[in-house]
């Protein structure tokens, strides 16, 4: 039996959180003893311990918005001796046949590894292609010491090549596995061209999602005539609170006051997206997207933004409607298109709900991160 440490910046319980749940699924079911680190207690500790991870909380840097400046980097870079050394003797305490970094916000678990000679294996869920190069290479810079990376999805590893091009033989793309609804979903409703449209939205309440853009498209919609209505799942990130203050002043507008619910925080969202009509996912960065799996599972038709991962996730005009980010009346022209013509919304829900059964299943993925870990172990 092996032993794999598993090192994550985040106790929440969202996209990037519930793929390691996943992975631990995969790594506990191939025979593998796992211990998890995490910087605070959360929700995903409990997640871990049911999954059969040993979890222990304990302190180490997690990159934040206010560090990514290239001053910000220098200077964390200048303070990471300490930590290095720390995370070195935890790793060789354990008896870590094999160290396992999840994101790129904790820079320091794979030179940590590397230097205590464990072989390091890194999953890179951003796809930042925004940022100055100079921020990017550094943030990125701590990868160089992995022996294989696995980004989740084609534009996540162009946006890591980018700016590391030497790891281009290490990394490989590995899309994420997204979990079902646990039995099949509700049929989606009958309703006529001018019954009332009820659009769900799920996902952080960050600029980086859109909500916004979803609002805006919900007002275009009420004032070309469409009874539609607007569901959003998702909590800030501590600092977005003026986000959300900026989305709750719009939602009470008299356009929109009443038509649009921010229901905070909900697990399991599939009730949710079994109410809805359509599901929006206008993400204005996105290297994945489980939401938009998620939709697709629940067999409800789905628009997205044509932006890096959603663009390979959802098959334009097949599995969903793929539209221009950050354009509220691109959005609202799809939605539209949907709400009129409920066979067309129906029939695309049935393709795509067989899409995601089919590339996105949980036991593939489980099966593949395996394999990549029996690798890395066997060399």
């Amino acid at each position: 039996m092996s032993r794999i440490l598993v090192a994550h910046p985040s106790p929440d319980l969202y996209g990037s959180d519930w793929q390691l749940v996943e992975t631990i699924h995969g790594l506990i079911e191939a025979g593998h003893r796992v211990n998890a680190a995490l910087p605070l207690d959360g929700p995903l500790v409990p997640v871990l311990r049911e999954a059969g991870a040993h979890v222990a909380v304990l302190p180490f840097t997690v990159l934040r918005k206010a560090l990514m400046s290239p001053r910000g980097l220098a200077g964390l870079s200048l303070r990471s001796g300490p930590e290095i050394a720390r995370l070195r003797a935890l790793i060789r305490a354990s008896g870590a046949d094999l160290v396992l970094s999840n994101t790129v916000t904790i820079p320091w678990w794979p030179v940590a590894a590397r230097a205590a000679g464990v072989p390091v294996l890194a999953h890179v869920h951003e796809a930042e292609d925004t940022q100055h190069r100079i921020i990017r290479t550094g943030l990125n810079a701590p990868l160089l010491a992995a022996d294989r990376i696995v980004a989740n999805s084609g534009a996540a590893r162009r946006a890591l090549l980018g700016v590391q091009p030497s790891l281009a033989g290490r990394t490989i793309v590995v899309h994420n596995g997204v979990a079902g609804p646990p039995r099949p979903p509700a049929p989606l409703r009958a309703r006529g061209p001018e019954d009332p449209f009820r659009i769900a939205m799920v996902g952080r309440l960050s600029p980086r999602k859109g909500v916004d853009v979803a609002l805006e498209a919900v007002a275009l919609l009420r004032h070309q005539g469409v009874d539609a209505s607007l569901t959003v799942c998702g909590s800030i990130f501590p600092g977005y609170e003026w986000y959300e203050a900026e989305l709750r002043e719009r939602a009470g507008a008299a356009d929109l006051a009443g038509h649009v619910a921010l229901a905070g925080y909900v697990r399991p969202t599939w009730p949710v997206l079994e109410e809805a009509d359509a599901v929006v996912v206008p993400s204005r960065a996105e290297p994945f997207g489980n939401t938009a799996v998620e939709a697709m599972h629940a067999a409800r038709p789905l628009v997205a933004s044509r932006v890096q991962g959603l663009a390979e996730v959802v098959a334009d005009e097949a599995t969903g409607l793929l539209v221009e980010p950050e354009s509220p009346a691109a959005l609202a022209g799809a939605l539209g298109r949907l709400a009129r013509d409920p066979q067309a919304a129906a029939d695309l829900a049935e393709r795509g709900a067989i899409e995601a059964a089919e590339r996105f299943s949980t036991a593939g993925y489980r099966a593949t991160m395996a394999g990549i870990v029996a690798d890395l172990l066997r060399r």
